[in-house]
C-alpha cells in the first residue's frame, strides 16, 4: 500500500485511471471547517500532477479554497473498479490565457456568455498525495477470487492499491 512507484510512474498511473474519468467529487472545508462535496467537471486532458475546473467568482468554494486551501478530489469509475483520491492545496484566479486553454464548447452549460464571462475562476489543485484502488474489472474475476479466498482462508486480492507522495 505504501508507495513504491517513482513520481513519474506515480502520476503516469493516476492519468491513466482518472483520464477517463470526466467528473470528480470536490471536497472543500467551509464554515467551522464543515467539509463539503459537489461534482466537478474536469478540465484538464492528462494529468500531471495539477487539476483544472472551471467555476463563478460568486461560488462559495472560491472562498473556501482561499479561506483553507486543503483540498480532496475523489474519482470513481465503479465499471471498471478504479478509484482514486487526490489531496492538494487549491487556488483560485482568474487568468484568460488558462481559461482559453481550458475551455470546451460543453462549458458553456455552466457559462452561458462563454469563455470571455469575467466571472469565471480557474479553481487550480496542486496535487500532494494520492491513494488509489485499481481491481480486476471483470465480475467473474472478481467472483472467483472472493470464492477461492473463502475456500483456502487467505485473503481476497483486492487489486492494487497504493499511496503516493506527489
Amino acid at each position: 500500500m505504501e508507495n513504491t512507484k517513482t513520481h513519474s510512474e506515480a502520476v503516469q498511473k493516476l492519468a491513466q485511471l482518472i483520464g477517463g474519468m470526466h467528473t470528480a467529487m470536490l471536497t472543500t472545508q467551509g464554515e467551522g471547517g464543515k467539509l463539503e462535496s459537489r461534482p466537478m467537471a474536469v478540465q484538464s486532458a492528462e494529468f500531471d500532477g495539477t487539476l483544472y475546473f472551471l467555476t463563478k467568482r460568486s461560488s462559495g468554494k472560491v472562498q473556501q479554497v482561499e479561506e483553507y486551501p486543503q483540498v480532496n478530489v475523489a474519482f470513481a469509475d465503479p465499471g471498471k473498479n478504479s478509484y482514486v483520491s487526490i489531496a492538494g492545496k487549491a487556488k483560485a484566479y482568474h487568468d484568460q490565457a488558462t481559461i482559453d486553454r481550458l475551455w470546451s464548447p460543453l462549458n458553456k452549460a455552466w457559462f452561458p456568455d462563454g469563455k470571455d464571462d469575467p466571472t469565471i475562476e480557474v479553481l487550480e489543485i496542486d496535487a500532494e498525495s494520492a491513494e488509489y484502488w485499481d481491481s480486476p474489472s471483470s465480475t467473474f474475476v472478481q467472483l472467483f477470487g472472493f470464492v477461492k479466498a473463502t475456500l483456502t482462508g487467505t485473503p481476497a486480492n483486492g487489486g492494487e492499491n497504493e499511496r503516493v507522495k506527489l
